[in-house]
């Protein structure tokens, strides 16, 4: 794997990639598509100046702030007439964590030993615990050394993207796209090259169309699935072929499978590219905040081949030294033992995606193009008039509080992101109810 990362030329900027907007009619077009930097608030970009005498890094100024916090300040503005805001801006698990992993959490609290610094790459018992599964799930065998443990998944990506690009060097990412994932690039001074994704391919995107996009910069592929923002569940097929893109190419497949805990029922193992032995080109993401509920308590994984976490441990240790102690004291339990509590919240999710599906059919106008695990990707009937717009209308007028499709790249302009996981299902036909008769003045 290290022979194959190996970087060779001079750093540079990429050649432009190519995306697809959509026209009036909503048909996608090709078009040159410069590097995206970003969008800033229009509050950012009339208050935040760095000081006369203080030059801050241009990477860091050229990339777009997060748009959740943006989001809700718009609610702030909502009257209140229909109700209580409803807020689907963020994918936060909608019930809260077992009793008993929040009682393990407060007695590791308590044990002097989680106050310590732990093992760079995490607690031997959490890997253990994590790679035992993974082995279970995938059929091939996961050693404890081949997990990272880091203070989230966003760090992981972060620390993954650095270990695999430098500045001047890129990285595809399917469009539309995480936005942290860009953010991570962005910050590094790292090119992200836009794969597009259309609603009439289900957002799933073509290994062969990154064939032909990809050049000698491009030192990784990102891929998410389930996805966010869209919720699109690629087929193990699909994966197979990115796999094997990136192997041919000598470049890594990141595999992002913060959702996999909410695929539809019977849908257990998402794909086989571990099932002979994990692929020295393959790095996988994980968050255990979505399926444990503890957030707050930032737990991610990465796994990839021996050698690659051991490159991985010394952009670790300059970001976090270690994962913070106490979650994975609690986690290293909660993997085995709530399994059952686990499928059971999967069922849930199942539901509300199932209410979300039923209750934006039925409106008319607005357009559901892709739906799954968290997300529901909607599209909104407002020609000419930006996501950025229509969502800022909607959190004001009617305290609905989505994100807007722009946030998530080029071409997204007629699309909102709605997380419905963090609602009842009952909840999630008041929103459809709120739509229906909405308009832009």
């Amino acid at each position: 794997m290290r022979r194959r990362l190996e970087r060779g030329g001079k750093a540079g900027r990429i050649a432009p990639g190519r995306t697809q907007p959509e026209d009036a009619e909503g048909e996608m077009r090709v078009q040159t598509l410069e590097p995206v930097r970003g969008r800033r608030s229009r509050d950012e970009r009339a208050q935040v100046r760095a000081p006369a005498a203080l030059r801050l890094n241009p990477d860091v100024l050229g990339v777009a702030a997060p748009p959740i916090p943006e989001a809700r300040r718009w609610a702030e503005r909502y009257g209140g007439r229909l109700g209580p805001a409803i807020d689907l801006t963020q994918a936060v698990p909608g019930y809260p964590p077992h009793p008993q992993l929040v009682a393990r959490l407060a007695a590791a609290a308590g044990d002097r030993e989680t106050y310590a610094y732990g093992n760079i790459t995490g607690d031997l018992a959490l890997r253990e615990a994590y790679a035992a599964e993974l082995s279970g799930l995938y059929g091939g065998a996961v050693a404890p050394e081949m997990v990272a443990i880091t203070t989230g998944a966003n760090m992981a990506s972060y620390a993954v993207t650095a270990l695999l690009a430098r500045a001047g060097e890129s990285v595809m990412l399917p469009v539309p796209w995480y936005f942290n994932h860009r953010m991570n690039a962005g910050l590094l001074g790292v090119d992200a090259v836009p794969l597009p994704c259309r609603a009439d391919c289900g957002f799933i995107p073509d290994p062969d169309e990154a064939a032909a996009l990809m050049d000698e910069r491009v030192r990784a592929v990102f891929l998410v699935s389930p996805n966010n923002p869209t919720g699109a569940i690629y087929p193990p097929e699909t994966l197979r072929r990115f796999s094997d893109l990136c192997r041919d190419r000598g470049i890594a497949l990141v595999l992002d499978e913060t959702y996999r805990d909410f695929l539809p029922g019977g849908t257990d193992r998402p794909h086989d590219l571990a099932e002979s032995g994990w692929p020295e080109h393959l790095i996988q993401l994980y968050s255990f905040s979505k399926s444990y509920c503890v957030p707050g308590f930032r737990a991610g994984a990465v796994v990839a081949a021996p050698e690659v976490v051991a490159e991985l441990a010394k952009l670790l240790d300059c970001l976090q030294i270690c994962a913070p102690r106490i979650g994975q004291a609690g986690l290293a339990w909660a993997i085995d033992a709530l399994a059952g509590w686990r499928a059971e919240n999967r069922a849930v999710m199942n539901r509300r995606s199932d209410a979300a599906r039923a209750a934006f059919a039925r409106l008319g106008d607005w357009r559901l193009d892709s739906q799954g695990a968290y997300f529901a990707y909607l599209r909104h009937p407002f020609p000419g008039r930006s996501s950025w717009e229509v969502a800022e209308a909607l959190a004001v007028e009617r305290g609905v509080v989505t994100l807007p499709g722009e946030a998530f790249g080029p071409g997204q302009e007629r699309h909102l992101r709605l997380a419905f996981a963090n609602v009842e299902a009952e909840r999630v036909a008041e929103v459809a109810e709120r739509l229906r008769d909405f308009r832009m003045s």
